[in-house]
């Protein structure tokens, strides 16, 4: 039995950490405004602590008739209400729209020990801590006043769900473990025909990303699909990331895959920029280096690149926690495109087109900005809009939705997937709120 002064310690330690995850503490940013977004952010030095820094936003939900707040010319309406933690939202040709009602799945082996408690407390307060529904449910704006009329359970019984494409008459449909292919025919408010498992993703008892994303190349030949690490950074050991922090290539019919490129610790968000054709993502950086670091980014997807987690991030900057050290791996990391900020947890992506956007969110990128647990002061929950130029970032972001934190602290929503619907309008999925958001052009609707 351990002495009476070492299990006295013990439970001092235990307090102390559950204090930070109830109440926050800890070190905050230094760095002024913005100093941490666009193409060449500031990156101090890493600031340890023996406390991680805890400040996150305790979920309240929205009050009856309360919306967040669209940008100057935006409109917002509550498209779907209702929900159980919406995470991703697929816009249908036919005008239907597509909610995976999802969380995470059982994890027997993350999180384990005192730091994995206190994490699962930080996850209850931030209103992740509910079951998952695991279903995609349908959505359907009859009268096109931006609000749904319809809502249908397409298909249930799911694992996690998350990521979802449409390719001709086939849903692809991405499981925390696979993705699942299932006949779909324009109209159809429920799929009663069992799912054909086109290739196992990376689980198991681990599973620390396990949210996985699928996007469609135009011509529906190849999927791409997000899988996040298996870990912050490399604590778990690598042979646990075998296939993860990367972006896979998948033939849409036979299932072959490779890795398209590594080296993202959590990539969500995909999408396509609309002038030059290339795949982009949003990923989600490691955390506990402090408030200023490691900025979360947004980046075009280069074929073979690797983007530096777990040895170093932003190029050749070393993490020096992760042992032993890949200096080969290091020298040829990728630079990303463009920061968002420290610890935003960015997840939705979706490029504007010329579908009603016009003026100054006619070219760029829609970015739905999750919110940080690990910064002082608080950073992300929010919907933010990335101008383009000549297929490239522009400038610093701009707010499209905001007020998701009320002024008690509380977190009323939290923004997540986010996606164009058949008419434009920009559809946000929002997991605290339970509710689908849609943002559009005052003049347009």
């Amino acid at each position: 039995m351990p002495s009476l002064p070492l299990c006295r310690a013990r439970w001092l330690v235990i307090g102390a950490l559950a204090s930070v995850a109830l109440a926050g503490c800890g070190e905050s940013s230094l760095l002024p405004p913005d100093a941490d977004k666009g193409i060449q952010p500031t990156l101090p030095e890493p600031r340890k602590t023996l406390i991680p820094t805890v400040h996150i936003a305790p979920a309240s939900g929205w009050t009856e008739g309360s919306l967040p707040q669209a940008a100057p010319g935006l409109v917002v309406t509550a498209f779907g209400t209702g929900l159980q933690h919406p995470r991703w939202v697929l816009g249908l040709p036919n005008g239907d729209v597509l909610v995976a009602e999802s969380n995470a799945p059982p994890k027997p082996e993350d999180g384990k020990g005192i730091k994995g408690w206190v994490m699962r407390l930080v996850m209850k307060l931030a209103g992740a801590g509910v079951p998952s529904a695991n279903r995609i449910t349908l959505l359907r704006d009859a009268d096109g006043d931006g609000r749904a009329e319809v809502q249908s359970v397409l298909l249930s019984g799911l694992h996690s769900p998350f990521g979802m494409a449409l390719v001709g008459e086939v849903l692809y449909v991405a499981n925390t473990d696979a993705v699942l292919r299932f006949p779909y025919t324009p109209g159809q408010t429920q799929i009663d025909a069992p799912g054909e498992q086109l290739l196992a993703l990376p689980a198991g008892a681990i599973n620390h990303h396990w949210t996985k994303n699928l996007i469609a190349s135009p011509d529906g030949k190849t999927l791409y699909i997000t899988v996040g690490s298996n870990s912050n950074v490399g604590e778990n050991g690598m042979a646990v990331e075998e296939g993860r922090a990367a972006i896979w290539k998948v033939d849409a019919v036979t299932g072959a895959h490779t890795v398209l490129a590594s080296g993202l610790r959590n990539p969500n968000g995909l999408g396509f920029e609309p002038q030059t054709g290339a795949l982009w993502t949003v990923v989600n950086e490691r955390d506990e280096l402090g408030s200023d670091l490691v900025p979360d980014y947004l980046t075009s997807v280069h074929t073979g690149g690797f983007y530096g987690w777990p040895y170093s991030y932003y190029g050749q900057h070393v993490d020096t926690r992760v042992a032993p050290q890949r200096p080969d791996l290091v020298a040829r990391a990728l630079v990303p495109d463009y920061a968002l900020g420290a610890h935003v947890a960015p997840l939705g992506l979706a490029f504007s087109q010329d579908n009603g956007w016009s003026g100054p969110w006619a070219s760029g990128a829609f970015v739905g900005e999750h919110g940080s647990w690990n910064r002082k002061p608080r950073s992300g929950y929010k919907v933010v809009f990335v101008p383009f130029s000549n297929g490239k970032p522009a400038g610093l972001p701009r707010d499209v939705l905001t007020g998701f934190v009320g002024p008690n602290g509380k977190a009323r929503g939290r923004p997540v997937g986010v996606a164009l619907d058949a008419r434009g309008g920009l559809l946000v999925a929002d997991d605290v709120g339970n509710t689908v958001w849609r943002v559009a052009p005052s003049a347009a609707r």
